[in-house]
């Protein structure tokens, strides 16, 4: 236990804990290791752990939908992994695949009880959290957008999550949100109406099949 405590100490996360919350922490915690090339997780897995890299190297990237990688980022010992988006769920969501490239070695900590024991001790850090993480969402979405989806993703990821924006601009102003010609948006929305994902009233669009939807950006 005294080798997981010290592993704390040297997270800058946890380094300003007193003795207490580090033995608090040390018991929701964990220590598990990997061989180089393995992968840590697949992008849109879920985990009820919150990650951290103690020793060795990560690269983090996402599969387009022609099945290209685009390389995001290394991450380094001593750093957090988990790419946090929403602190009410009691999973994380992995944004992106994790790939180890160096022999490593993971500390894990149990997310539920982590959040119950200091996250909601104290409602203006929790709210502050929140606020960066939401920041961090966005930055998520526009990786996505921009980088791998294909028009259909787009559209239809603009439909789930921003439905009374996207019935509110002209559909040019959508075409130009979503960097794609009005005639291929044309083109998608009616695969999607054919496909009775949507339904198209008046210029307007309504929802009638959020998981067929949902499917199309997630891949699944």
């Amino acid at each position: 236990m005294q080798k997981v405590k010290d592993i704390l100490k040297n997270i800058s996360l946890f380094s300003h804990f007193e003795e207490d919350k580090l033995e608090v922490l040390t018991e929701i915690s964990t220590i598990s290791n990997y061989k180089k090339d393995s992968i840590l997780y697949y992008e849109t897995e879920s985990t009820d752990k919150l990650l951290f890299l103690i020793e060795g190297q990560i690269k983090v990237y996402k599969i387009d939908k022609y099945d290209n990688e685009i390389f995001l980022y290394y991450i380094y010992s001593n750093s957090m992994i988990s790419e946090l988006s929403n602190l009410n769920e009691s999973e994380i969501r992995c944004f992106s695949n994790a790939e180890f490239v160096k022999d490593s070695s993971i500390l894990s900590i149990d997310f539920t009880k982590f959040k119950e024991l200091f996250l909601y001790k104290d409602a203006l850090c929790l709210k502050f959290i929140q606020e960066l993480i939401y920041k961090n969402h966005q930055l998520q979405c526009i990786v996505n957008r921009e980088l791998v989806f294909d028009a259909t993703s787009k559209v239809a990821f603009m439909l789930i999550n921003d439905l009374e924006m996207f019935n509110e601009l002209k559909r040019a102003e959508v075409s130009l949100l979503l960097h794609i010609q009005p005639e291929t948006l044309s083109r998608v929305l009616k695969k999607l109406a054919r496909n009775s994902s949507i339904l198209i009233e008046k210029g307007k669009i309504r929802i009638l099949n959020y998981e067929e939807l949902k499917s199309i950006y997630l891949g699944i």
